[in-house]
């Protein structure tokens, strides 16, 4: 039996936003940020999983900007992915534990696959709770050290977690064309780790499978894939 999650006036102290103390509402956003469709209750992160994801692209965004503001739009929309992925919000929910406020069902807590696809959806549904008790502002206080790292990582190595770029490159070096790309949901299950199957094709004649939680997971495992029977690493 998954231990007893812990109050979320917890989860706000170790955030070290303001305000410092939390009304009942405010209490309210962040207990539905935590609480995983998974869990069977009401209201769940979904809704403010939307706005997160908005939140999210806006402030991430304002943060590139502010940074690199002589950086080319198409670089900044390269770094603006990564620093928004559902790898980026899975390692986000890792580093704050987000485990020790989450509501889950037994089945999704007794599955350590999908753990880093709901660490992300709820990652995403906490910042919309932020944005919601207390604005943009705190969401930037908060994640921009998470972010100042992600950058300087990426910008070191380009292609880090960017497969499918790394692959691209690779295939033009080598004046081979573009890699073809064709993804399926295989899956309907909430969480699972399988959902969707890729296939790229490059010619003349590579042909690489990969599997993912979303679409964009499975082209990366695929371009991975790719990219390891091409260079043998």
């Amino acid at each position: 039996m998954p231990p007893s999650p812990e109050p979320v006036a917890t989860l706000w102290q170790e955030l070290a936003l303001k305000p410092n103390a939390l009304d009942a509402a405010q209490q309210a956003w962040l207990q539905e940020a935590v609480t995983h469709t998974s869990s069977g209750l009401n209201p769940h992160h979904e809704q403010l999983e939307f706005l997160g994801d908005a939140v999210l692209r806006l402030t991430a965004s304002e943060f590139i900007a502010a940074l690199y503001p002589a950086m080319p739009v198409g670089d900044r929309s390269s770094l603006r992915a990564q620093l928004v992925s559902d790898r980026w919000l899975a390692e986000l929910g890792a580093s704050l534990e987000i485990d020790r406020w989450w509501r889950i069902g037994p089945k999704a807590s007794g599955d350590n696959t999908a753990a880093a696809t709901i660490r992300a959806e709820l990652s995403e549904a906490l910042i919309g709770a932020v944005y919601r008790i207390a604005g943009t502002d705190a969401v930037q206080q908060w994640l921009t050290p998470h972010w100042s790292r992600s950058a300087e990582a990426v910008l070191a190595d380009p292609h880090r977690g960017n497969s499918k770029s790394a692959l691209q490159e690779w295939s033009q070096g080598k004046s081979l064309g573009l890699p073809t790309y064709s993804s399926q949901e295989i899956s309907q299950q909430h969480g699972d780790p399988r959902r969707f199957h890729c296939t790229v094709t490059l010619p003349p004649d590579l042909k690489a499978e990969g599997w993912g939680g979303s679409r964009r997971e499975a082209e990366q495992k695929a371009a991975r894939t790719a990219l390891a029977q091409l260079t043998g690493d």
